[in-house]
């Protein structure tokens, strides 16, 4: 894996562990689903869809693990238990730093093997536009959660001392 690659991976593996301490941190499942009043989708609706987007363009369509998106249940599913979301994004993570194994310099530079949104695009810019897409959502997470629980606690998201390449300054 090169340098680009590694930073990706690193990237999203760190966005997804940071996700699984979201679900962790709703008190209930029950809260999972809440919505209030003007939220479209609520945390665990977020997770679905995170570990279905990353499941299927990294882990299917990159990987080939076989798996097979079934985008309306994202948006559709309720009740899941945060242990059954944790273990989606846990697989999710298995196949990102999986399919990260095998991507190098000649695979970031190819046009990703399948159109995105009706356009064709770079590999590399579109694992990039993945990283920030789940960046997104996790901050939404994040606010739903504060907002049906009422706490207020941080779990760490985006610390760039969790980076791959961090290190303590002396």
């Amino acid at each position: 894996m090169n340098a680009q690659a590694q930073s990706i991976a690193g990237i999203l593996v760190r966005e997804l562990t940071t996700l699984k301490k979201e679900v962790e941190a709703y008190p209930s499942d029950a809260d999972l689903w809440r919505l209030p009043p003007g939220i479209s989708n609520s945390g665990g609706t977020l997770v679905l869809h995170l570990a279905g987007n990353l499941s299927h363009y990294i882990g299917a369509i990159l990987g080939r693990t076989g798996y097979v998106r079934q985008r309306d249940a994202e948006f559709s599913a309720r009740g899941l238990s945060r242990g059954e979301l944790v273990r989606l994004v846990d697989e999710t993570i298995a196949a990102v730093e999986r399919t990260f194994r095998n991507i190098g310099p000649a695979e970031l530079a190819m046009e990703f093997p399948e159109p995105v949104a009706k356009v064709e695009v770079n590999t590399g810019d579109f694992l990039v536009h993945l990283a920030s897409h789940l960046a997104y959502h996790l901050g939404q997470v994040d606010y739903h959660r504060r907002l049906v629980t009422g706490n207020n606690t941080a779990v760490g998201a985006v610390a760039p001392g969790r980076l791959r390449s961090a290190k303590p300054v002396v």
